[in-house]
């Protein structure tokens, strides 16, 4: 530890810090534009001077390291002063200087009320300019259909350029120019291809890049803002929904270091308008071929009449990608009084089975243990579609340096170099078994990881692909006392809590591939369930939110609530108990999902015994006691993998194909937005252009 005196003040200091985070560790303000806390140093804004002593003039206290400071003559600690004249002149200067070509924008500025160099003009600037001549004006630029531009406010801190370089991996921003010619632009003004990208907008410290979408629709305070937890994807990012009356205006990042750290997707940010597009508000019946409008007494009873005269074993239930805990639940509750053994929440058919432990489908190094990993072999699976948040995870650790990282499936830009070892399950038994030259890094490395994408699972010899990864990760030394690498990573946020829950067949009952033919059942209930096709022939009652593939297919539609209009927990890909808020309300005769069915329980004469969430969580809570531990993850055991890897099986020579085909059009909510679908056409002409 280092000793330093900040404004009298003596504290102890790693040598490694900047002078910037000595001083707040002393308790003092820093202002600043160019800094951040998880992007390089620049240097730029100087916003950020410090009085040392000894030194002649004020240093930039985010790029002068504790270690750099002379002691006194006498050997006394390091003096640095925050609040001194000289301090408070130079920072005078420094803001003058940054407003004096900034125009007048706050009146019609989006990032009114947010905007740091307001705050800080407010604390540290002057009454008045001392310059006369006219504002530099630089032209807008397109960068896409998220990022709005307003160049002429820009002060060329660099944020956006250190962002997209660093975290994302996707280095499209630059400046050209110098001095009071600089701007900042994609090349040749195209459009950015980041997935990351909309993260840009909250690190601009001044309004230069605002959020299209959200461009002049409402002022901050204007809103009522709600934690919540993304389910785009598994990763469960922490966001903040953002409302004024019912509507949902905005999706922000709220930190959590152990998941998303402070960024979140384009998908997460930007399908707002999905929430609003294609919803639906009423129930409705199919007659003569054709979904009329129905009352909840009238869908009731024509779910009544056709669940009595149906077999147990002709009735079954297909869990969708974005169902809470709660309702799933409440619909294994249902099927049980029904004594029905048909239910299933995999869609995509994944080979994942409850029975086997919890280890066996969780990542269970956690996502923040990929920081302590250091090797990786990435099975099947396309991070950057399938979890982008998690792959800027992965490259911040590719970054730090000494991460090998080795890819078996489809070839993809991943934003880090890796080697690519082959496309199938042959060269998996290959590493398993010694054959392949990675499995020695893997072999030599203190804590390497293997990552078990859905795109392995997903396929008619998923179990047997499991196995032999599971059988890779012992032999290979992935789990050992204190360290599990085996992680499988899912693309379903409702996926590790209906495992959790046992919603899968039970002995003997029919899995979501079984249910979905033909002549496989008599009545089938899709919770949300979106992504799997059901021939004719079936009763189909549809319980979800937009008029997607399922309210088409469906003969009764009971219109449920979105994530953001209900509360729910979630269990993400690392086995992370997640609460997320209700923000607002359902539309029209729309209900939560776990209300419908408890009135459709009555309906049934198989009333659910609880009238309440609270009840519902309470009875939820005596099944599966983890759930309960908000924030927190009930590990699996090695000995879990061990018995996975035992399991064996002959898998194919199909090669690994991920799931993700369209990363902004994954869900109903997405595809009922039109943003996600400018986004989706850029990067199919993107794709197209590659490949030729």
């Amino acid at each position: 530890m280092a000793k330093l005196i900040v404004d009298g003040k003596e504290i102890d200091v790693p040598p490694e810090y900047t002078l910037l985070q000595a001083c707040e560790a002393a308790g003092a303000e820093i202002p600043r534009f160019c800094f951040h806390e998880r992007l390089s140093i620049a240097g730029n804004c100087r916003m950020c001077l410090v009085e040392l002593k000894g030194s002649p003039k004020p240093v930039a206290s985010c790029a002068w390291g504790v270690r750099d400071c002379r002691p006194g003559p006498n050997g006394e600690p390091p003096v640095v002063n925050t609040r001194t004249p000289m301090v408070r002149k130079a920072r005078e200067g420094v803001m003058e200087f940054l407003l004096i070509n900034h125009p007048l924008d706050c009146p019609i500025c989006d990032q009114g009320g947010e905007c740091d160099l307001q705050d800080q003009a407010m604390a540290y600037g002057v009454d008045a300019s001392r310059y006369a001549d006219n504002k530099r004006a630089v032209e807008d630029k397109y960068i896409g259909p998220l990022v709005k531009t307003i160049m002429n406010r820009c002060i060329h801190c660099t944020r956006c350029i250190r962002f997209s370089a660093e975290v994302a991996g996707v280095p499209e921003l630059g400046a050209t120019g110098r001095g009071e010619d600089m701007e900042i632009t994609t090349y040749l003004e195209h459009a950015m291809s980041s997935e990351l990208q909309g993260n840009v907008v909250d690190l601009c410290p001044v309004g230069a890049l605002t959020s299209k979408p959200y461009a002049f629709a409402a002022r901050p305070w204007e809103l009522t803002k709600t934690e919540a937890v993304d389910v785009m994807d598994a990763v469960g990012s922490a966001i903040r929904v953002d409302t004024r009356g019912r509507e949902v205006m905005r999706i922000l990042p709220r930190t959590n270091d152990d998941v998303n750290e402070e960024w979140i997707s384009d998908k997460t940010r930007h399908i707002i308008d999905g929430l609003r597009a294609q919803r639906l508000d009423q129930p409705y019946v199919r007659e003569n071929g054709r979904l009329k409008p129905a009352s909840w007494s009238q869908a009731f009873a024509a779910i009544a009449a056709k669940v009595a005269p149906a077999a147990p074993d002709r009735i079954g239930a297909i869990a969708g990608d974005l169902a809470a805990v709660e309702e799933m639940f409440a619909l294994k509750a249902l099927m049980t009084a029904l004594s029905s053994r048909n239910l299933d929440a995999r869609q995509d058919g994944a080979a994942l089975d409850p029975a086997a432990g919890r280890a066996s489908y969780l990542f269970n190094s956690t996502i923040a243990g990929i920081d302590k990993a250091d090797a990786l072999l990435i099975v099947g699976a396309n991070p950057r579609r399938e979890a982008s948040v998690l792959n800027a995870r992965i490259r911040k650790r590719w970054r730090a340096g000494k991460f090998p990282i080795a890819l078996i499936g489809e070839k993809a830009d991943l934003t880090y170099s890796y080697e690519y070892l082959g496309a199938g399950p042959e060269t998996l038994a290959d590493v398993a078994a010694g054959r392949q030259g990675f499995a020695e890094t893997l072999k030599k490395a203190e804590r390497p990881l293997i990552i078990l994408g859905a795109g392995a699972l997903a396929r008619p010899d998923g179990a047997a692909v499991a196995a032999l990864a599971a059988q890779a990760a012992v032999a290979l030394g992935a789990v050992k006392d204190g360290w599990n690498g085996f992680g499988v990573l899912h693309t379903a946020a409702s996926r590790v809590g209906a495992l959790d829950l046992g919603f899968v067949p039970v002995s003997g009952g029919k899995n979501a591939a079984e249910m979905a033919q033909a002549g496989g059942l008599d009545v089938l209930f899709l919770l949300g369930a979106d992504e799997i096709d059901v021939p004719p022939g079936a009763f189909v009652v549809y319980i979800g939110t937009h008029g997607d593939s399922g309210a088409h297919r469906a003969d009764v539609i009971l219109p449920g609530a979105a994530y953001t209009e209900k509360s729910g927990i979630y269990v993400n890909t690392e086995g992370r108990v997640q609460m997320a808020n209700r923000a607002g309300f359902p539309p029209g005769d729309a209900r939560e999902d776990w209300a419908i069915l408890r009135a459709l329980s009555d309906a049934l004469g198989q009333k659910l015994p609880y009238d309440s969430l609270a009840q519902l969580r309470q009875a939820m809570f005596r099944a599966h006691p983890h759930l309960q531990h908000i924030d927190q993850i009930a590990p699996g055991t090695a000995e879990d993998i061990r018995k996975l890897a035992d399991r064996g099986g002959t898998p194919g020579k199909a090669p690994f194909r991920s799931p993700v085909e369209d990363f902004y059009l994954t869900n109903p909510i997405a595809r009922a937005s039109a943003v996600m679908a400018e986004c989706s056409v850029l990067a199919e002409g993107r794709t197209m252009s590659a490949a030729e």
